[in-house]
């Protein structure tokens, strides 16, 4: 069990109920998007959020990402860590069909994914360290990499998301911090070497 300071957003008490066998943790089912009629609700996140920090952990579907560009709008960007699940095709056994996406959501991804997630996002428990902090990741370095600003960029960024196992969603403007959050400048700069450039050009 890892108890974490933060609170944990997610989208339905399934997923809630999940994330209680992991973690010992505040955790704030939003039940899709009927949280943003209830302005108690929205005030208690913001106010929990301004205090301890919230991490966002939604489905990686286009709902989910609704309800994560929504909630931002609540809180400063520090208050805030994304956690992201890879999209994987399945359906979960207590669900007749798969959802309109075809894709796993929170309940239905593997325990050990969902602490690799919350890892890779440097979620850590209370009481442990952060390790050092290397040279983070900017916009500039997306428009170095070809990552942003190109003809191309699109589909370059949909190639390091696939290969990182991020969602084929998640925007150019939420890709530097996630990115830090995976790895320094050096190793980001490294990777795009050896993804896009031509083996005799490196």
């Amino acid at each position: 069990m890892i108890r974490l300071k933060e609170a944990v957003i997610v989208e339905g008490r399934y997923d809630k109920i999940k994330l209680m066998g992991l973690l010992d943790a505040l955790i704030i089912p939003t039940h899709g998007y009927r949280i943003f009629k209830d302005k108690k609700a929205l005030a208690m996140i913001r106010q929990i959020g301004l205090e301890r920090g919230l991490i966002i952990l939604t489905d990686s579907d286009a709902a989910g990402f609704r309800i994560r560009r929504r909630l931002q709008g609540y809180l400063p960007a520090d208050c805030i860590r994304h956690v992201y699940l890879p999209q994987i095709a399945g359906r979960e056994p207590r669900k007749k069909k798969p959802s309109a996406e075809g894709l796993l959501g929170v309940e239905g991804v593997d325990d050990a994914l969902l602490l690799k997630a919350l890892k890779d996002a440097g979620v850590r428990p209370i009481g442990e360290d952060a390790p050092p902090a290397g040279q983070p990741i900017t916009r500039a370095d997306l428009v170095a990499t070809g990552l942003s600003g190109a003809a191309d960029s699109g589909t370059k960024r949909q190639r390091l998301l696939a290969h990182l196992s991020l969602p084929s969603y998640l925007t150019a403007k939420a890709l530097p911090a996630t990115l830090s959050a995976l790895m320094d400048r050096e190793a980001f700069i490294n990777l795009c070497r050896t993804l896009f450039e031509p083996d005799d050009a490196r």
